[in-house]
């Protein structure tokens, strides 16, 4: 642990956001072993992804950007305000420009007009939920130059984990999805895993941003959250709770639930 702690905050953010990556890269990997995804199983995986982003929100994001504002003598209430609705202003605005898919077997396309394959667009839509993601991890170890110690570093680390934990249920959900509709089994990996890695560049440029300019890391932790709960009230929680045979969305509840629990005793147990 040592060895780490001595790393430059981008290091540290780049390591931890090659592992959310490669948990995106596992969970694309079970298309080669599953050809589908029952309906009940995807409401449950997407709805503890939901869970895991929203506690760590909260916990790993809006927490410390309250008390860094309150260090930096900020009004605290004001900069998490202005960073969260930012957060999810830009997302908002990339949802309206970027063509994407959402989840789902009867989406119709978002974003500027493209000509894209709807797998391309699949892509497309898990990429924009990394950028929030690989984001929130840069700048919580960004963090870390403030508080070169072995329980910010952890905290950091407990961010890195939840992330990873919930890209692994998206990952399958975007590789499955495209093997269904046809696809090889290596394809649809390759997709997959791709979406992931946008992840590793983000959480570095939010490392870079925030120790060149620590004034900014309040707004950027806010920013980080704001963006990830639009996303899951968006996208993840609306697809989880659909199921035609009106039998499985309990699961999505359940696995809310589950994701925030875990998430909320990473954070409070090693954060």
């Amino acid at each position: 642990m040592e060895w780490f702690i001595g790393l430059e905050p981008w290091q540290q953010a780049l390591i931890g956001t090659l592992f959310t990556y490669g948990m995106t890269a596992a969970g694309s990997a079970l298309v080669f072993f599953f050809k589908t995804i029952e309906k009940r199983v995807l409401n449950l995986m997407l709805g503890f992804a939901s869970g895991v982003m929203i506690a760590a929100s909260f916990w790993s994001l809006l927490a410390p950007a309250i008390e860094m504002a309150e260090d930096f003598n900020m009004i605290p209430w004001l900069v998490a305000a202005i960073g969260f609705v930012l957060g999810a202003v830009f997302l908002y605005i990339a949802d309206k420009l970027i063509p994407h898919l959402h989840f789902g077997e009867n989406k119709t396309p978002e974003g500027l007009p493209t000509s894209l394959r709807r797998s391309i667009l699949l892509v497309f839509s898990i990429t924009l939920h990394n950028i929030p993601e690989g984001l929130a991890v840069g700048v919580a170890f960004g963090a870390v130059a403030l508080n070169p110690s072995l329980s910010g570093v952890m905290a950091a680390i407990v961010v890195a984990i939840g992330i990873g934990i919930q890209n692994f249920p998206e990952g399958a959900a975007v590789s499955i999805p495209l093997r269904r509709e046809g696809m090889s089994r290596r394809k649809a990996f390759f997709y997959g895993q791709a979406s992931g890695m946008v992840e590793p560049i983000a959480g570095v440029l939010g490392a870079v941003l925030v120790t060149q300019m620590q004034s900014v890391l309040p707004y950027a932790l806010a920013f980080a959250a704001g963006a990830m709960i639009y996303v899951v009230v968006e996208e993840l929680i609306p697809e989880a709770q659909f199921d035609p045979s009106n039998k499985g969305g309990h699961y999505a509840t359940w696995g809310v639930i589950i994701g925030f629990t875990i998430m909320m005793i990473l954070d409070v147990m090693l954060g």
